[in-house]
């Protein structure tokens, strides 16, 4: 049996579509027959769900708003007791974009004999490694939506998390930005302007003056080359951030800056703990689960570095010993982690130190934030205000030669 998608008219010349289950087109178009309804054209659904190519060439992907909600709604569907066929079918009329064609695409799939967590390998851009192996660990022992549920907790907590750190980060970029943007306006519109008296004049200026009206003419003459030569660097690193070479450098540079190196060891603490955790207490194998872990984390340099470890913990089983050879791990958490293990309660206590450590980064941002915003504010004064003083000093000086005349 496959699913097909049909266009047709019923008995009332009305348009009607849908999707039926049949084993051909023909057995489509009797199906539709008996029940009074004039097929006009009768295709695969997972043709048809693709779309011409100039739609799937503006078709945005699958947004991870979309995915928790997907996530979230099937468990809610197969904890009522509606079998995954017809939960899936459900979801897939709720949907709309490239989610619903992927979700036609795997109902189609599991007919055809695949399990769930087969299809949805199929589309690693959008389930990940752990997300398949969870639904794998699912299906096996029979407890889909209980997984389900904890794949949604964790995918809204990672998500929430990233905003949090990017807001930290990205908050002090913008305000440099903007910052940048009304400087180069003071000075290639306003400081010309209100200078050009003191240049007429033939005074003598005040070195500040001085600087302030050659970086003035400077930008005034070149303006042009030094937004193209900007926006070429930018282009350029962006470029250069995408190889290999290039991202294992930021990746370095990234744990060499105090701020940055922070974010980064504890977002790769909170990201291992968190996914060995709960794919430990899912029932999946250590070996396999640290295959996954490895691949979630952020940073090149720490995933090398945890990767070695994985290697020697899957030899001889002891977690807590080689987390601590690392140097990214806190004496803290490996000390936790050693008594989950001595304890036979390692998915416990890992989920424990992810979840301690996610409290913690999610603190440090909101002090970040906070702290930063007066500290770019001085700095804005600063520069505004040698503007101002670099004005007002000739300025001075013009009003007492004129007094003294």
């Amino acid at each position: 049996m496959a699913l097909y998608f049909y266009r047709a008219f019923s008995r009332e010349g009305k348009k009607v579509s849908g999707y039926i289950d049949a084993s051909s087109i023909a057995s489509v178009k009797e199906q539709l027959t008996k029940q009074g309804i004039f097929p006009v054209s009768i295709t695969p659904a997972a043709e048809e769900v693709r779309g011409r190519w100039w739609q799937r060439l503006f078709e945005r992907g699958v947004s991870v708003k979309e995915k928790i909600l997907f996530t979230q709604q099937l468990a809610v569907l197969l904890k009522a007791g509606i079998p995954l066929m017809q939960s899936l079918e459900l979801l897939s009329e709720q949907f709309t974009g490239r989610l619903r064609s992927i979700l036609v695409t795997v109902k189609d799939d599991i007919k055809g004999g695949k399990s769930f967590a087969d299809s949805l390998k199929k589309y690693p851009r959008v389930f990940s490694s752990i997300y398949v192996q969870l639904v794998r660990a699912g299906e096996a022992a029979g407890n889909l939506e209980v997984i389900l549920e904890r794949l949604t907790t964790y995918m809204e907590r990672q998500e929430e998390l990233r905003k949090r750190v990017r807001s930290a980060l990205m908050m002090p970029i913008i305000q440099l930005t903007v910052a940048a943007f009304v400087v180069g306006f003071l000075m290639i519109k306003v400081v010309p302007q209100m200078t050009e008296t003191f240049v007429k004049r033939k005074m003598e200026l005040p070195w500040t003056t001085g600087m302030l009206l050659s970086i003035s003419q400077f930008l005034q003459n070149y303006y042009f080359p030094v937004v193209v030569i900007f926006i070429l660097i930018i282009l350029g690193f962006a470029y250069w951030r995408t190889t290999t070479a290039g991202a294992r450098i930021i990746d370095q540079l990234k744990l060499k800056i105090p701020i940055i190196k922070y974010f980064a060891q504890m977002n790769a603490i909170t990201q291992f703990c968190q996914t060995l955790g709960m794919l430990l207490e899912s029932g999946v194998h250590l070996s396999e689960s640290l295959d996954i872990v490895v691949k979630v984390i952020n940073n090149r340099v720490l995933a090398d570095t945890l990767e070695k470890a994985r290697d020697k913990i899957i030899k001889q089983g002891k977690i807590a010993q080689y987390l601590k050879q690392t140097g990214i791990f806190p004496p803290i958490a490996t000390y936790m982690i050693s008594t989950g293990e001595e304890s036979g309660q390692l998915d416990l206590m890992l989920l424990t130190v992810a979840k301690n450590y996610e409290e913690d980064l999610r603190e440090y941002a909101d002090r970040l934030t906070a702290q930063l915003g007066p500290i770019l504010l001085i700095v804005m004064a600063l520069v505004v205000g040698f503007i101002v003083l670099s004005i007002a000093q000739p300025m001075v000086l013009m009003l007492e030669q004129a007094g003294a005349f």
